[in-house]
């Protein structure tokens, strides 16, 4: 059964990771899938094309959701190559940790701005064409950390925390309009950054979740084809935690 049969979605940050592993959930259940990537053009195609292997819509936009004037400009493009937006999906992110006392104000900045800040400018972008097709679902992707803080993370905890404070602000302002604001708040999902990492350490953070195992790009995919489909259409202003009991 195909959730989001031609439904268009907007995933920011989909070239890899969770972006990429909800890109190809999504492209499974139907939805036709605009995406953006920040560098790697090689990759971008490759997944535009393994997405139209599903029967579905695909395509690759380079963009910085950091920046205002081009996220207003996607929303323009994928207008015209899609004719409707359905859903919008805030993955873009970035880490620069550090201890507050070595931390820098640019690495602080930079964090508020490519994680926090590109939530704003896309939703701001596609706010008139779900306006005027009287709905829409927005899913902003947060973090534990946004929840219970994190040592060493305190640019990174304080953008996902802003971003919970945005999306239930943006479920109350747009409720009426039947259009909808949801969080998926990931605990430690294993990508390909995480792969990179010395095992004995993932094994100790594995240990520590009451399922013993980390999450899969999947499992976020997952919760948000059900916030994104019609199985959620009376649930707005939530945080979801997908973190296999992190934070139980």
């Amino acid at each position: 059964m195909k959730l989001l049969d031609s439904k268009n979605v907007i995933i920011t940050g989909g070239s890899r990771g969770i972006g990429k592993g909800i890109a190809e959930v999504f492209a499974k259940h139907g939805a036709n899938v605009a995406f953006t990537y920040n560098s790697s053009s090689s990759s971008a195609q490759e997944l535009e094309d393994h997405l139209k292997t599903f029967g579905v819509q695909a395509k690759a936009y380079q963009s910085d959701a950091s920046d205002f004037d081009q996220a207003q400009k996607l929303a323009e493009d994928i207008l015209k190559d899609f004719g409707s937006i359905d859903v919008l999906i805030n993955n873009a992110g970035i880490t620069k940790d550090n201890l507050l006392m070595r931390m820098s104000a640019e690495d602080f900045d930079q964090v508020i701005k490519v994680n926090l800040n590109s939530v704003f400018n896309l939703t701001k972008a596609v706010l008139r064409p779900m306006l005027k097709q009287r709905h829409g679902s927005i899913i902003n992707i947060s973090s534990v950390v946004g929840i219970k803080g994190n040592a060493g993370q305190a640019n990174y905890s304080a953008s996902k925390a802003g971003i919970i404070g945005f999306s239930k602000s943006v479920a109350l302002e747009l409720g009426s309009r039947n259009i909808r604001s949801n969080v998926v708040a990931p605990g430690f999902i294993e990508t390909e950054m995480t792969e990179k990492l010395d095992e004995k350490t993932v094994e100790g953070w594995r240990q520590a979740i009451p399922l013993k195992r980390g999450g899969q790009p999947e499992d976020i995919a997952n919760a948000c084809v059900f916030l994104a489909s019609d199985m959620s259409s009376y649930i707005t202003g939530q945080t979801l935690s997908v973190d296999g009991g992190m934070l139980t």
